[in-house]
């Protein structure tokens, strides 16, 4: 059975996009620590991170390289903190998170509660600046 972020990549949930290119996606955590915070995924389902293939882990760097920018860009931060856990969702993921300090990057920190509108917004300025990067 697919995983909901293949389920995602696929369109049959949706989601707040913000990137995508032929083998990776990125979309907005749904329950965000931050404005911002994004899920970087590979297409490929695999659960573990380490578990890609060294062409498919590599790519996933440098796609979340870019989508970092591009949330550095659109999203007020001093940072853009990065976590890969793996535990919660069985896809390989990466989180960026829009970060003032580091203790924004607590995950048993209360996570935000936004308006379809805002993260419709947030979305859409972070896709202007990664669309930006590309040109």
């Amino acid at each position: 059975m697919a995983s909901i972020f293949t389920r995602i990549v696929n369109g049959e949930i949706p989601s707040y996009k913000v990137a995508e290119n032929e083998n990776y996606y990125a979309f907005l955590d749904i329950n965000p620590l931050a404005k911002g915070h994004t899920l970087v995924i590979p297409k490929m389902e695999e659960d573990y991170i380490f578990n890609l293939p060294g062409d498919v882990y590599a790519g996933l760097w440098e796609f979340a390289n870019k989508v970092a920018k591009a949330i550095d860009k659109a999203v007020p931060c001093k940072r853009v903190g990065v976590a890969v856990l793996g535990m919660e969702v069985p896809h390989a993921h990466i989180h960026l998170i829009p970060i003032q300090n580091e203790s924004d990057m607590l995950f048993s920190n209360p996570k935000l509660q936004l308006s379809s509108e805002e993260f419709v917004a947030i979305a859409k300025a972070i896709n202007e600046a990664w669309e930006g990067n590309r040109k």
